[in-house]
């Protein structure tokens, strides 16, 4: 793994591999790089891929406060240390770090981003009493119990989802990385969705949503493409949260087409 050190001095982990034109991977909630496994081999053959560790996990470092805006200086850091402009993609909450990354370099050349979790007005995004339970589950070091109520009372997926997230191999490093979970759904009931602080951001886009996806998360990416001068959105059909899983050709074919191409995008009606 190679590192780079954040503004506060944490040092970010991540993988680099393939070959081609640098592609930048942000993984969401209880996560490590090792999430991108079903779809990395496809994306190697036409790109350098950078998968991070984000803080916290994996062999990345941490920092005794967490804040959100520090996941995306993490970000800034590993795109600033590559020579020339990237594709970020970013999965929920990695999204969401990948948006406000954008803001705040100009080093990237295209922007796909996966379901970020936000709300349109701030509000309670995941119920207090749900944060108090997932905190005991992980304090009695129920870890994989705590991981799968995430998914299904937060995340709104379905056991037959998480059944497809528990048969990858990566499984054990997101029960690993389940400490991380209250901190990630505690700090976006905070984030301020800034309509007029985005609408500025020209980088080409590609929001893609799940048709099952929970209500919220599909209402975040509307509110995106309603804000985002140069964006598209693409819906897995049938699909929720988790289409690099349950639809991973279909995936993989999304990011690569609008990767690959050259001219700016227009907005979808």
């Amino acid at each position: 793994m190679d590192t780079v050190t954040s503004a506060d001095g944490t040092t970010i982990a991540f993988e680099k591999t393939g070959h081609g034109p640098p592609l930048v991977l942000v993984h969401g909630t209880t996560a490590d790089h090792t999430r991108w496994e079903p779809i990395r081999p496809a994306l190697e053959e036409q790109f350098t891929v950078y998968a991070i560790d984000r803080r916290g996990r994996g062999e990345s470092g941490d920092s005794p406060e967490y804040a959100l805006e520090r996941e995306f200086e993490d970000i800034v850091a590993v795109i600033n240390s590559i020579s020339e402009p990237v594709v970020l993609l970013g999965h929920s909450y990695g999204a969401l770090c990948s948006l406000e990354a954008a803001l705040r370099t100009d080093n990237i050349r295209k922007l796909i981003l996966y379901e970020p979790p936000f709300l349109r007005t701030p509000g309670e995004l995941t119920p207090a009493a749900t944060l108090a339970e997932l905190h005991a589950l992980v304090e009695n070091e129920e870890n994989e119990q705590a991981l799968v109520q995430f998914f299904t009372d937060v995340a709104g997926m379905s056991l037959d989802e998480v059944d497809v997230l528990r048969a990858a191999p990566n499984w054990p490093a997101r029960v690993s990385a389940a400490h991380t979970v209250v901190r990630e759904e505690a700090a976006p009931a905070a984030y301020v969705f800034d309509a007029d602080r985005l609408a500025p951001l020209e980088t080409p886009t590609l929001l893609l949503t799940g048709s099952e996806s929970a209500p919220f998360l599909k209402e975040a990416t509307a509110a995106l493409a309603e804000v985002l001068p140069n964006c598209r959105v693409v819906t897995f059909e049938g699909h929720g949260h988790v289409a690099i899983n349950s639809a991973t050709d279909r995936f993989v074919a999304e990011v690569l087409a609008f990767a690959g191409e050259s001219e700016s995008l227009p907005q979808t009606p």
